[in-house]
């Protein structure tokens, strides 16, 4: 069984390769390596180094393909902020193509890897599906574009589509670049070189830490799963807040305060829907998926 993996070399989405591949599946990656990297890509998996904003070269890759997950976009908060009509463009109609290829081709189901940040500030925790979204950045307005894309494919033209919002993900293969959500990756990076981890504001803001490992699990059950495909929104998170201040005991060593900014003050994932619909929960513990990346 032919499956796509857009954003394939990059840290999720070499992580799903990886999965489908042991699984036996004939995998497919489309990434332009602009974030991604060729070394992250399964060698059993045929990587097309293409770029999604190029709809007729995706045509010819998604022929007989049966799934496609769609991990591919550029998701650094700050920089959609000092470059929104780039990253719309990568993050919009790029997934405006994959969706149009998918229909062209008859893909049976699309998996979307949306965010959390679609919530933007919310006063109520946990985070629940159905609560009014307000994106805080470019970024965050890109995914909520792209899950309501999903749905209406879903709707008009028959294509099965299920969206993910991911919490703050993290494991090997992280990069260090980015926005806040790669906290724990920075941290780490910083301990390696022995320098203090650098905390911003009073470290006292709050996210919900999901293992990669429990996103892949995710990804594969929204594929298989025979209670999705209408363009269903599920959160994908632990459920627990933690402080950047308690992520930095648990990696251990000094702390250096630097100056706060604008971004949202806590997030917990209400993960119900995830249990009723694709029959999931994590597995991973923040401590013990901390511990294997020291």
């Amino acid at each position: 069984m032919k499956i796509i993996v857009t954003g394939g070399a990059g840290f999720i989405g070499s992580h799903i390769v990886d999965t489908l591949i042991n699984g036996g599946y004939e995998v497919h990656v489309v990434d332009n390596l602009s974030a991604g990297k060729k070394e992250n890509v399964n060698p059993k998996a045929t990587l097309h180094v293409v770029d999604i904003r190029d709809k007729d070269a995706l045509i010819p890759i998604f022929k007989d393909a049966k799934y496609v997950f769609h991990e591919a976009a550029f998701p650094q908060v700050e920089y959609s902020i000092q470059n929104p009509i780039e990253t719309n463009d990568i993050n919009v109609n790029g997934t405006l193509n994959v969706l149009e290829v998918s229909k062209i081709n008859k893909v049976r189901r699309v998996i979307f890897a949306s965010s959390c940040a679609v919530y933007g500030d919310q006063e109520k925790m946990p985070m629940v599906e159905d609560m009014a979204v307000y994106p805080l950045s470019p970024y965050a307005v890109h995914k909520h574009i792209g899950e309501i894309y999903m749905k209406l494919y879903s709707e008009i033209y028959n294509l099965e589509t299920v969206c993910l919002r991911y919490f703050n993900v993290y494991g090997p293969r992280q990069s260090v670049n980015g926005s806040y959500p790669l906290v724990i990756a920075k941290f780490l990076d910083l301990k390696k070189q022995n320098k203090p981890l650098m905390i911003v504001g009073t470290g006292e803001n709050t996210r919900d830490y999901v293992n990669v490992r429990d996103i892949v699990r995710a990804n594969i059950l929204a594929m298989k799963g025979d209670k999705v495909g209408k363009g269903e929104v599920i959160n994908i998170g632990t459920g627990k807040q933690y402080s950047v201040n308690q992520i930095a005991e648990i990696i251990g060593g000094p702390t250096e305060h630097i100056p706060p900014r604008i971004e949202p003050r806590c997030a917990e994932a209400g993960i119900t829907k995830a249990k009723e619909l694709l029959d999931w929960e994590p597995s991973v513990s923040l401590e013990e998926g901390i511990n294997t990346l020291l």
